[in-house]
């Protein structure tokens, strides 16, 4: 325990600076852009005078200095307020509140799937490493990692929703249904069932192959050779010794895909129409609404650091080596 403190805490002061890193180049990208939020509502109700536009850019502190509005900013999330969305007129906190269990879920539940069966899988093929089952299954996910994500949402919506109508086409739970409890939890799992299987086949192809490779060279080492020369069994071997050591770079994989993971969330979402960070940040581009786009980039940023999080601590559990290293235990 005292360990995984120690670990959490000289991270979290590792993650300060990326994260003002992030916010501080976000902000610029985002000024660099030409128009903002007033011109794009100016356009959408037809126009208006200079005064209306002076008085709208006054109200969001859109008339001050470029280096004034970042230092407010910087001050504002400081506070942990994420500012005041210009295209919805509602606080940037709120709009992510609402959104953001959306995109945890179909996140969550594809990198479950993808990091389960996609392990087990890498254990099949790496428990015989040139047989042909192996060969088998490294080509079979090497084809899936090929298909782009938004070519495979589509597909199987066609199949499965258009032709076979198996499961919903859009949104994560029927709109005005009434339904509460585990009724409720049924419609939005039969409403997730396409878009988590598309975001999860590309992952899960990538984890078999990584799991399959760490196997590989696992059998290679010292220790793996003496336990067959045990004369443990081949099942023994495979499970409490070459698989449990190729988890440690899984692990690492998990971690370095979390910030893709949420990237190809947000493609999906577009794909099967599910109110998540995806349209939220479509809507906030085609509103060049900028504290919405930095509240999401802000967002997503704390998400990746998060997960990493989680990642160091399970590799600590895995390899005792890293707490102790760390902690300097």
């Amino acid at each position: 325990m005292k360990r995984a403190i120690i670990l959490l805490r000289r991270r979290a002061i590792s993650s300060i600076p990326v994260l003002l890193i992030v916010v501080i180049f976000t902000f610029f990208l985002l000024e660099s852009a030409s128009g903002d939020a007033v011109d794009a509502y100016l356009g959408s109700i037809g126009g208006g005078d200079a005064a209306l536009r002076q008085s709208l850019r006054e109200s969001y502190g859109l008339d001050q200095s470029m280096f004034a509005r970042l230092w407010l900013y910087l001050s504002s999330l400081a506070r942990f307020d994420l500012g005041w969305s210009v295209a919805f007129n509602r606080p940037v906190g709120v709009l992510i509140t609402e959104r953001l269990p959306n995109t945890l879920l179909l996140m969550g539940s594809a990198t479950a799937l993808s990091f389960g069966i996609g392990s087990a899988l890498g254990i099949l093929a790496g428990a015989r490493p040139g047989s042909v089952r192996d060969r088998m299954l490294s080509i079979g996910s090497l084809i899936v990692y090929a298909i782009p994500s938004f070519w495979l949402g589509l597909v199987l919506s066609i199949v499965f929703s258009v032709k076979l109508r198996w499961f919903p086409i859009a949104g994560v739970e029927t709109i005005a249904s009434g339904k509460t409890g585990f009724a409720r939890a049924l419609d939005i799992a039969d409403h997730l069932v396409l878009p988590v299987g598309a975001l999860a086949l590309i992952y899960l192809a990538l984890f078999l192959r990584v799991m399959r490779s760490g196997m590989a060279e696992a059998w290679k080492l010292d220790f793996v050779l003496f336990a067959r020369a045990k004369g443990l069994s081949r099942s023994r071997i495979v499970l409490r010794h070459v698989a449990r050591n190729a988890l440690l770079p899984l692990v690492t994989m998990l971690g370095l895909q979390s910030a893709a993971m949420l990237g190809g969330s947000v493609v999906i979402e577009s794909v099967f129409a599910i109110p998540g960070f995806g349209r939220l940040a479509q809507e906030a581009v085609n509103g060049r609404d900028a504290p919405l786009l930095m509240g999401i980039v802000v967002t997503s940023a704390v998400l990746v650091i998060s997960v990493n999080f989680l990642v160091d601590l399970v590799y600590a559990a895995l390899d005792p080596r890293i707490g102790a290293s760390e902690g300097g235990l």
